[in-house]
């Protein structure tokens, strides 16, 4: 359990500020709340604060603007945004600006539970960067989180990227990608990779992964292009003996097996609507359903999706549901073509030329 920390809460409805701090006291922690951001901001000026949790949508200053600034003031601060059902754009916003996780209204406390543990956490895990910050809001220079270098620096001259990210570049936008997947690294927001084939999807994925609370859990990849529909949903959910011709004894499906983890759903495009349907339930719900199961099962993941396709031009087509579409595409990670970074080329003919050597 996380010890005793400050707390600040902002948002303008005062039931929300009564329930989170009732919940937070019972648990410990010391709060303080605001009515908006701008009153929030200068709470937050007077003592140092551990965790901020603040709404989106809040009059005189909203959520993302408080956010810029707490991260601009003290980048070792994890800060939560609260936000609407529908307001997903919001969320995606504030993630790519620093927050560390987010609450869907109205949220369970065993979620905010997790979501504050987990934020605390990672505030303590954040490494310091030469000159001050972590990686969350810090402006000018970033860290790479893969060699602690400073992106494009006369001191490193765009060092390429390797070893822990398993990525090599000195592409400033991926490496600007790298510190993104590295920041969202530590919550449990869905995060969707989009790029074409061979341009490091799976590695963007495990690196995720591997900079999260879970790294010591199981990472769990699934193709969903390279499963026939009429097994995938077996392989990703289960299934109980005797509940279809064939089922001999019980599977325990991928979920299942993720469970503490990561799950990596490859190509999430090419899901049927049918499989779609029961996803968004385990996005929603944190449990599956095995095929021929009398109990739903609760599942403990993080759920990271990959596609080479457009997903809104599928949603458009009325291939892909759009709530699906909005519950994974949380944290989009767009990842640059190997043509459209040619900068690239001689760091990776480099790299290639002395692993062959040393072979």
């Amino acid at each position: 359990m996380i010890e005793s920390r400050p707390i600040l809460v902002v948002d303008d409805e005062s039931e929300i500020r009564s329930a989170l701090t009732e919940a937070l006291t019972r648990s410990g922690h010391t709060v303080t709340t605001a009515r908006n951001g701008a009153e929030g901001l200068k709470k937050f000026n007077l003592q140092p604060y551990d965790l901020v949790i603040a709404d989106v949508k809040m009059p005189r200053m909203n959520g993302v603007e408080m956010l810029k600034e707490v991260k601009r003031r003290s980048p070792q601060t994890s800060v939560v945004m609260m936000t609407a059902f529908g307001s997903i754009d919001n969320a995606v916003e504030a993630m790519k600006e620093g927050a560390i996780d987010y609450l869907q209204k109205p949220f369970r406390l065993i979620d905010l539970e997790a979501i504050v543990q987990k934020a605390l956490l990672a505030a303590e895990s954040l490494p310091p960067i030469p000159g001050g910050g972590a990686l969350s809001g810090v402006t000018g220079q970033k860290r790479s989180p893969a060699n602690g270098t400073s992106n494009g620096s006369p001191a490193t001259g765009g060092r390429k990227v390797g070893a822990r990210s398993g990525i090599i570049t000195k592409d400033p936008r991926l490496l600007e990608l790298l510190a993104l997947a590295s920041q969202v690294a530590p919550g449990r927001a869905t995060v969707l990779i989009q790029g074409e084939s061979g341009t490091g999807k799976e590695l963007f994925a495990k690196y995720i992964h591997r900079c999260s609370p879970r790294r010591s859990q199981p990472f769990v990849a699934v193709n969903c292009a390279a499963i026939p529909d009429g097994l995938l949903e077996s392989e990703l959910f289960g299934h109980e003996k005797g509940s279809f011709t064939g089922a001999v004894e019980k599977k325990v499906g991928k979920f299942e097996i993720a469970h503490g983890g990561t799950i990596l759903l490859d190509e999430v495009g090419e899901m049927e609507p049918r499989l779609q349907a029961k996803l968004l339930r385990v996005l929603q719900e944190q449990e599956i359903d095995r095929i021929g199961g009398k109990r739903p099962i609760p599942v403990d993941i993080r759920v990271i999706a990959t596609t080479n396709k457009d997903l809104q031009e599928l949603v458009k087509e009325g291939e892909f549901r759009e709530d699906l579409y909005y519950r994974i595409n949380v944290v989009k990670i767009a990842i640059p073509t190997l043509r459209a970074r040619p900068g690239d080329i001689p760091v990776l003919v480099d790299h290639f030329l002395k692993r062959s050597c040393t072979a």
